[in-house]
């Protein structure tokens, strides 16, 4: 990090301008010190319209346009899962600090690629691991970290997601081979839980999954899998994003128990504390552009929508933290929770591997061999 004592105006590229990279384009806008903001989208429609709620400098469909403006020093990624490896590689060119929505990139060489980029280049690049952020899960990081429960011997994690959020996912794209439960939504909860246990190196994984609902978008229902770590503790990994549209949970719902040789934490982010139940129909998850539930819902347990949640027209929640430090991060020098370069690329090859295993029904050895994706 830079000598905080030297204060950094910000030039800020957003490149995707979809759900995600409006919100971040929203608070850079109002963040202070940023003095510049440029925006892009293949889209036209929605990068003018973002362009005038954000007052922005400078707006293209071209990302390659965008990111040669000098005024350019920091820049996000925020585009369809398929397609961060050029606008990032680009902008690692540059010599801009990045923010990267997750994956690095859905291809397991392509990701390395990129990692090996950020790694050689010496930008400073952080991946979008939004719950790194939230007061829960801070809070128990730093019971973990200073031993609170002596050494972690094993850990579960369990994840519920609305098919919703899936299919408006994969419906998007035609490249769906990637656009797994795992890839695109677990690698949310495997972040957090190796977030979690400090560290530790998985040595093996066997896994396991069905496709029963998902199958006709391509995609699979659930995958789970069993770690072992380098250290012989163990741990449990499950995630189903085909739950159905009624299921309370607009988007995720997860459970994590932790166990050490001198403790346990438990966690229970399932948002069942808080429920709405209406003659209204009720939709505070992802709204993608022409997508409409097959069904009418009628009561939610609110707050499972991972950015936050809309209060007085603004958002309220992890990402407005997450993004507020990464930019106090550039400007400042701060330190931060957020998840590295390495950190994506390794959650990448994880949730890779668990789909691996599945496909093959046999446990695989790690690290694993990247052309082994590819046989």
């Amino acid at each position: 990090m830079k000598d905080k004592s030297e204060k950094k105006e910000i030039g800020l590229a957003v490149i995707g301008c979809g759900t995600i990279g409006r919100i971040r384009a929203i608070l850079a806008r109002n963040y202070p010190a940023v003095g510049w903001l440029g925006l892009c989208d293949i889209k036209e429609d929605l990068t003018k319209k973002l362009a005038a709620d954000t007052k922005a400098d400078f707006y293209t469909t071209d990302y390659r346009e965008l990111l040669k403006r000098s005024e350019i020093n920091a820049t996000i990624i925020a585009t369809d899962e398929n397609y961060h490896v050029g606008p990032t590689l680009a902008a690692v060119e540059r010599g801009h600090d990045l923010f990267i929505e997750k994956p690095l990139a859905t291809d397991a060489k392509e990701s390395l690629k990129v990692f090996n980029a950020i790694k050689q280049s010496g930008v400073d690049a952080v991946v979008g691991y939004t719950n790194r952020f939230r007061r829960r899960f801070l809070a128990v990081k730093e019971k973990i970290r200073t031993g609170q429960i002596g050494e972690v011997t094993s850990a579960v994690t369990r994840a519920f997601m609305n098919r919703m959020g899936p299919i408006a996912t994969v419906r998007r794209t035609d490249e769906r081979k990637h656009l797994t439960p795992m890839v695109v939504s677990g690698t949310h909860s495997l972040d957090m839980s190796l977030w979690l246990m400090g560290g530790k190196r998985p040595v093996e994984v066997y896994a396991r999954a069905i496709d029963k609902v998902l199958g006709q978008w391509g995609t699979k229902d659930a995958t789970f899998g069993l770690f072992t770590m380098e250290d012989g503790s163990i741990w449990s990994m499950n995630i189903n994003w085909a739950l159905p549209t009624v299921w309370p949970a607009p988007v995720y719902t997860l459970e994590i128990g932790i166990v050490g040789t001198k403790g346990v934490i438990t966690i229970d982010d399932t948002h069942r504390d808080l429920v709405i139940a209406s003659e209204l129909p009720q939709w505070s998850g992802y709204k993608p552009e022409g997508y409409e539930p097959d069904f009418v819902r009628h009561v939610e347990f609110l707050t499972s929508y991972p950015p936050g949640d809309i209060a007085f027209g603004q958002l309220w929640g992890p990402m407005r933290e997450e993004s507020n430090a990464w930019f106090a991060r550039i400007h400042m020098g701060l330190e931060t929770p957020h998840a590295t370069a390495e950190d994506g690329h390794r959650n990448l090859i994880l949730t890779m591997a668990m789909d691996l295993s599945a496909a093959r029904g046999k446990a695989l050895k790690l690290p694993i061999d990247l052309d082994e994706f590819y046989r």
